[in-house]
């Protein structure tokens, strides 16, 4: 839907616990890249801002089925040919307006999850070849660590690159489509045209209660898998 400034409305969409993970993830993604560079005693920091990751999108994937109603998958994944016009229609003078994320960003969420979460994974039972090793890489040969250390390192690159053009869109939106997604993902509230704004004011709301079940089970789910050789004297 293409409206004029004029007519935009301040609407909710974004519930507090995808704005707090999307900027808490920020803040790790940060420290990890630093850290990993880094080497040395600065990998300790490299590994419990993996963890930490991890929890965190083990916790969004399972708050993408019973999150608020912008957080869950069925809001902002779409068809390859919806994502496709969408990004078509991107290039024009016109600006689609679209409550929660966009097609194209919706597939750049759930890519970036899966990504980061099988980044992690394979940090547990990575091994460097120096003097560090995931904690459950005991648990495999010393070949398939080694290898999975490349994967690893692999997808680092690749979630570098994803992150590049995350930003680059997000930028464009701002300085071309003029809508200011920054400030959305801080406040929770998005400029919107007035029938969209009305559909985000009347949508399904989070649940804090199970927010924070959710992110206990992530957080012991995760601590669980990296003590797993002290828990069970394996």
């Amino acid at each position: 839907m293409t409206k004029p400034a004029t007519d935009l409305i301040s609407a909710p969409v974004w519930d507090g616990f995808v704005r707090v993970f999307h900027w808490s993830l920020v803040a790790l993604f940060v420290i990890s890249v630093i850290t990993g560079k880094v080497g040395g005693n600065a990998i300790a920091w490299h590994m419990w801002s993996g963890y930490a990751i991890l929890a965190l999108v083990l916790f969004r994937i399972l708050w993408g089925f019973v999150g608020g109603e912008y957080a869950r998958y069925g809001s902002f994944l779409s068809s390859p040919g919806r994502a496709f016009r969408f990004a078509k229609g991107l290039m024009g003078k016109t600006h689609e307006y679209v409550v929660g994320h966009n097609p194209v960003g919706g597939w750049m969420v759930l890519a970036l999850l899966l990504l980061l979460a099988t980044q992690a994974v394979l940090g547990l039972f990575s091994n460097d070849e120096i003097a560090t090793t995931g904690p459950l890489a005991r648990y495999i040969s010393d070949e398939a660590s080694i290898k999975l250390m490349s994967r690893h390192r692999l997808i680092g690159d690749l979630l570098l690159i994803m992150v590049g053009v995350h930003i680059a869109a997000v930028l464009f939106h701002l300085f071309v489509k003029k809508e200011n997604l920054v400030r959305a993902m801080f406040s929770g509230r998005k400029e919107l045209p007035a029938e969209l704004a009305r559909e985000a004011e009347a949508s399904r709301k989070a649940s804090m209660p199970l927010g924070f079940i959710l992110l206990s089970i992530a957080i012991a789910a995760v601590a669980i898998a990296v003590n797993w050789p002290v828990l069970f004297k394996s």
